[in-house]
């Protein structure tokens, strides 16, 4: 769903044919088949594009010949150009344009969409698509409008203070780009139908309440009733709000603090 504002940023041209791969339909479902994710399935057909989340070409100046719209994520796609024609695609920051030109080197002008090693870049810049170890390809602050800023930097370590307001340590020798990812409006828009939602691979979800109590820890009763728990719960029994979900990491010993919780 792209607003008529959205549209005028994006470019007027066909996606990089060499740059576009045909994913098998999983619907929902993980490497052993079993559906993983409820409420997937159908939806129109999308091609997916490789996009370079790393360092493809470095010290060379690439120019920005169109942003593109991509089916498989929230933020928008710039096509860049480099020397012998070479095409990649790549996370468009906010208020890119066609005709830009960037550049991804170990240290360089603090310029948006420029990407260097994050101990080259200065307390309170904006970064994105940021790397968790060095020369791994960028992991996360990827979706539409995040960015995450530069607090401190301290050893081997640089602080970082994550769009959730998270604070976590990164090492100083990994890359990240200049600024923050483009489609910030994203969050604002509304899908207005349920047809949409299905050309959009999203299956209907029946409320717990309706079924019966074999089926989902809410069920039962007659007419209108309380669920009787004292917090909603999953099919399976588990906490559906607040529950922590996370399991043990070796990235724990990385954050400094967590997020704070919404009231």
């Amino acid at each position: 769903m792209i607003s008529k504002k959205t549209e005028k940023v994006i470019s007027n041209k066909e996606p990089e044919k060499g740059l576009l791969v045909s994913l098998q339909q999983r619907a929902g479902r993980g490497n052993s088949g079993r559906i993983t994710v409820r409420h997937k399935g159908g939806g129109v057909k999308k091609l997916y594009r490789m996009v370079d989340f790393g360092q493809a070409k470095k010290d060379v100046v690439g120019k920005v010949l169109a942003i593109e719209y991509d089916p498989y994520r929230t933020a928008f796609i710039m096509l860049l150009e480099y020397e012998g024609k070479e095409r990649f695609y790549q996370l468009a920051p906010h208020g890119m344009r066609a005709g830009d030109e960037i550049i991804c080197s170990d240290g360089g002008d603090i310029k948006m969409g420029n990407r260097m090693r994050i101990k080259n870049i200065p307390i309170g810049a904006l970064v994105y698509n940021v790397e968790l170890y060095p020369d791994g390809g960028g992991k996360i602050v990827r979706s539409a409008g995040a960015g995450a800023r530069v607090l401190a930097h301290e050893g081997n370590y640089a602080n970082l203070q994550m769009p959730s307001g998270e604070v976590r340590r990164v090492f100083q020798n990994c890359f990240a780009s200049i600024g923050s990812v483009s489609h910030p409006e994203k969050k604002y828009e509304q899908i207005g139908k349920a047809g949409t939602s299905r050309l959009m691979g999203i299956r209907p979800g029946v409320r717990g309440k309706v079924m019966n109590p074999c089926d989902h820890p809410h069920g039962g009763g007659e007419g209108n009733t309380p669920i009787g728990l004292p917090a909603p719960r999953t099919p399976w029994g588990k906490l559906a709000r607040g529950g922590k979900t996370r399991r043990k990491s070796w990235t724990n010993k990385m954050i400094i603090s967590r997020r704070v919780k919404k009231s």
